[in-house]
């Protein structure tokens, strides 16, 4: 496949990374000559600096046999600009483009993606994205990381093992044997720093990083099994008052059981503009790193804290501040991953990063065959994979047993009928069933291959 991205930030970068190392032709497009040397020398693409939205700059990069144009520059009005070149100049059949501004996304005005207005095919919105990261994180409070499959049917959640958790040093085939009802699968462990794919023989030790597939309903027990409460949030701080915390705080107030939610903003428009926006939700304007105004806030009566503004140090600073006056919980908006090793020593809980998200959900867009959802887990070194099964697929109406996947790749779930079900060797995958599966960044060409979600296949 032939992919023009325009954009060599961190997100166009980590896209590149992941599509350059599945053998597609990729070609990175930037205003800024240095990132453009930086992903033509770390990456296997090509490079062109200038404006992404000149017409003979998409030339140049090849739009005229491009398969799809990713727009992820810092201007939303430029990336529409690229998408609309794109598609009436150079006849481009897949265009995607992340905007940031709310009012492009209100569905009201919905209309404005047609093909006939401005052809863009995919609309990534970072900002709602990880509103919803948040969300998920907010219920499963237990949890540093956590995503949805299978229209919500199933999930996988990443987490830490204490002292305290029942099953250390246990096996992990001892562990299915004794709670054979619970529909939950140990697909990835990280130890040491090292990510990989448990064996059956593989026990779990104190200060793992665990990720297991659930079955929605069993989330609750599999939680206790593991040693984790699974209390609810009530009372939740929002520290960041911009388009993630308004965002956040409005999905809260919809929310069918009540939060109690409470924003804090230091930009005094900022908060105005939040307060106009909200309805029940308390805004209070000044520095979330003032105790006194935490106080204010109820931080030690709160169940979470959620650090959103626009600086990384701030949002550890505010999630540590908020965790030493009582409160509960600290999730920080991080961006910088290099940050994101500091997390434990400092006590905070769960992070988010934007541009993982991002990559993310243009990962999930990309793979547009029978692939329903990729989710990307720590610096891009595993993907987990939603997907259907095809009739022409090498593992129709094979026994899981039989099928030749790589050492790095471990089924979490399966679906027939639209039930879900754990998966067991002798457990025959037919055509149209949903199968989610963790497979280590080197093993997802060969997962693909199995799938037959190829550019061959279309």
């Amino acid at each position: 496949m032939k992919v023009i991205i325009c954009g060599a930030g961190q997100v166009g970068w980590q896209i590149a990374r992941h599509l350059s190392g599945e053998a597609n032709d990729v070609t990175v497009i930037d205003s800024n000559p240095d990132l453009v040397r930086r992903a033509m020398d770390t990456l296997d693409v090509q490079g062109f600096a200038g404006f992404a939205s000149y017409p003979d700059i998409l030339d140049k990069a090849g739009a005229r046999d491009a398969d799809m144009v990713i727009a992820a520059t810092h201007s939303d009005e430029v990336n529409m600009v690229i998408c609309q070149v794109a598609h009436s100049i150079f006849s481009v059949p897949r265009k995607i483009a992340r905007l940031r501004s709310q009012s492009y996304l209100t569905a009201i005005y919905s209309d404005l993606y047609r093909r006939d207005h401005l052809p863009i095919d995919v609309v990534i919105s970072p900002e709602r994205e990880v509103a919803e990261a948040a969300l998920r994180r907010l219920s499963a409070p237990s949890a540093f990381d956590i995503e949805t499959f299978m229209g919500g049917k199933a999930q996988v959640l990443g987490i830490r093992l204490e002292a305290d958790c029942p099953v250390i040093n246990t096996p992990l085939r001892q562990l299915s044997d004794l709670f054979s009802t619970l529909k939950v699968i140990v697909i990835g462990v990280r130890r040491k720093g090292r990510l990989f794919a448990p064996d059956a023989g593989d026990q779990l030790f104190v200060g793992d990083e665990c990720y297991l597939c659930i079955a929605r309903e069993d989330v609750p027990r599999t939680l206790e099994v593991f040693g984790k409460s699974s209390a609810k949030q009530e009372r939740v701080v929002l520290i960041g008052g911009g388009n993630v915390g308004l965002t956040v705080a409005q999905a809260l107030e919809k929310h069918e059981t009540r939060i109690r939610a409470k924003v804090i903003e230091r930009n005094r428009t900022t908060a105005e503009h939040a307060a106009d926006a909200l309805e029940r939700t308390i805004v209070l304007n000044g520095d979330g790193l003032d105790v006194a105004l935490l106080a204010e806030a109820n931080i030690e009566r709160a169940d979470a804290v959620l650090c959103v503004t626009d600086d990384d140090k701030t949002n550890l600073l505010a999630a540590v501040r908020a965790k030493s006056e009582g409160c509960k919980m600290a999730i920080a908006l991080i961006n910088d991953p290099t940050l994101i090793p500091l997390m434990a020593p400092m006590g905070i809980d769960a992070y988010i990063n934007p541009r993982a998200t991002t990559v993310s959900s243009i990962l999930r867009h990309i793979r547009h065959g029978r692939v329903k959802g990729v989710y990307s887990i720590g610096d891009a070194e595993a993907e987990i994979i939603e997907a259907e099964v095809l009739s022409t697929s090498p593992i129709s109406g094979q026994a899981i047993r039989d099928i030749p996947f790589p050492e790095g790749v471990l089924i979490g779930a399966l679906m027939k009928n639209g039930e879900v079900i754990k998966p067991h060797g002798g457990t025959r995958v037919e055509e149209g069933d949903v199968i989610v599966l963790f497979a280590m960044a080197a093993d997802v060409p060969e997962v693909e291959r199995l799938l037959q979600v190829t550019i061959d296949f279309f």
